[in-house]
């Protein structure tokens, strides 16, 4: 199976992670619209505290702040609200980095094509700013996303065919900047503006409402069991060949990840029912404990092992594990291309991925409402990702329990077959 999965599946797989294009749309995510989406979660936990705790201070917190609630949401409205067009800044940004182009102009070019397609053609002082808010946020980020991508794209063309102004070179660069970005600007943002007027005209609707209305059945699809099983199982595959699986799964599945999000932050917001379950945190907070794979209980193990390499490893390995890192498990175990411990590495996370789903679909656990940064260690990073549940911290504790006892018998094969080697090769056992 490896064999196959080396020879068939690597190198097409090697060409998806190193796709510019899916490239500059995560990096989007976690380098310009990460800052931003906690920075407004953290005002939505202080505007709607976690009142099912039925904590005297927590309902106390309640009641201090439902006076200014609308007020305390208004960053979050200004920051979360606002993030697709922080990712078509991104991605205009990104992508223009990697094709040697004016970045900054780029993001610029992007941004302001996404703002306008969010407006309906009409007197624009006739259309409350609030109206359109939502298509500014999670229901605008596959436009702001495609427009990243196709207006970058479209400037550098038009740069590479010469239509641009070239000013002679004594001219200082940063009106050299400037000129060189006039034409493209001059020649897209219309494009667009035009665009637009056609499809409100046309269907009365602005072109994030028209898209996610084309893409909704896509992430209700996203949000299924079936979705989250065949992600983790798609991560685990490509890491076990050498691949960064979150890598190639999360440049595709970010937009529907952040999408639910934000429709869980939305619904929160407005007292409803949240029901998006597959989220970045869903597999970052709640499935990769101590990194891709729960191996979280394997540095455990490895740290009383009775093998050298394993107990050196687990040194190694121990303080990037407390912050979800686990490279040096990976590749230092191995785990890459070992056919014993490649079973438990897939196996385990498919199983808490089956329990989490359950948990978040009974409702037993409270929604997503917050992205942590995956480093967050276990406990905490569920406690912040659902707003304060106690028991979303304790379940990641529970799964890497699980996730251990699911580890132990294949660590106990793979630890004796390498005693057996370094005794063979002279090297002096370890007191387990």
């Amino acid at each position: 199976m490896i064999d196959w999965l080396e020879n068939h599946l690597m190198e097409p797989l090697g060409r998806i992670a190193q796709n510019k294009y899916l490239q500059s749309i995560r990096d989007a995510f976690v380098i310009f619209a990460l800052p931003v989406i906690i920075t407004g979660a953290i005002f939505l936990i202080i505007a709607n505290p976690p009142t099912s705790l039925n904590w005297g201070i927590i309902d106390a917190w309640a009641n201090a702040v439902e006076p200014i609630q609308g007020q305390l949401l208004f960053p979050f409205n200004l920051t979360f609200g606002l993030m697709a067009l922080t990712v078509a800044f991104g991605v205009g940004y990104s992508l223009a980095s990697r094709e040697d182009m004016d970045s900054v102009m780029a993001g610029i070019l992007s941004m302001l094509s996404f703002f306008m397609t969010a407006f309906p053609v009409t007197a624009i002082e006739n259309v409350p700013f609030g109206d359109i808010l939502n298509y500014l946020g999670g229901q605008g980020l596959f436009v702001a996303i495609i427009l990243g991508i196709l207006t970058t794209e479209a400037m550098r063309f038009l740069i590479n065919k010469g239509v641009t102004f070239e000013l002679p070179a004594g001219v200082p660069p940063y009106v050299m900047r400037t000129f060189r970005a006039l034409v493209p600007f001059m020649i897209i943002l219309p494009l667009v503006w035009i665009l637009a007027w056609i499809v409100w005209a046309n269907f009365g609707v602005t072109i994030p409402q028209l898209v996610l209305d084309l893409f909704s059945p896509l992430v209700a699809a996203s949000n299924s069991y079936w979705a989250a099983l065949g992600m983790i199982l798609l991560m685990l595959i490509l890491w076990s060949i050498g691949i960064h699986g979150m890598n190639v799964v999360s440049s595709v599945a970010y937009p529907f990840w952040m999408t639910q999000l934000a429709e869980n932050a939305d619904a929160v917001k407005a007292g409803a029912e949240a029901t998006g379950i597959v989220t970045e945190p869903f597999f970052h907070m709640f499935t990769h404990i101590g990194g891709s794979g729960a191996t979280w209980g394997l540095v455990i193990f490895m740290l009383f092992s009775a093998s050298v390499q394993l107990k050196q490893v687990g040194k190694t390995a121990l303080i990037p594990a407390i912050f979800n890192i686990n490279e040096p498990v990976i590749f230092g175990v191995p785990i890459v291309l070992n056919p014993v411990l490649i079973i438990p590495f897939v196996l385990a996370p498919t199983v808490i991925v089956t329990i989490n789903y359950i948990l978040f679909a009974t409702g037993i656990l409270p929604p997503v409402v917050l992205q942590p940064p995956f480093t967050v260690p276990i406990f905490f990073g569920g406690f912040i990702a659902t707003g304060g549940s106690v028991l979303a911290g304790l379940v990641q504790i529970i799964d890497a329990v699980i996730a251990a006892l699911i580890y132990w018998p294949f660590f106990k094969k793979y630890e004796s077959q390498l005693v057996e080697q370094e005794k063979n090769d002279g090297v002096e056992p370890v007191n387990s």
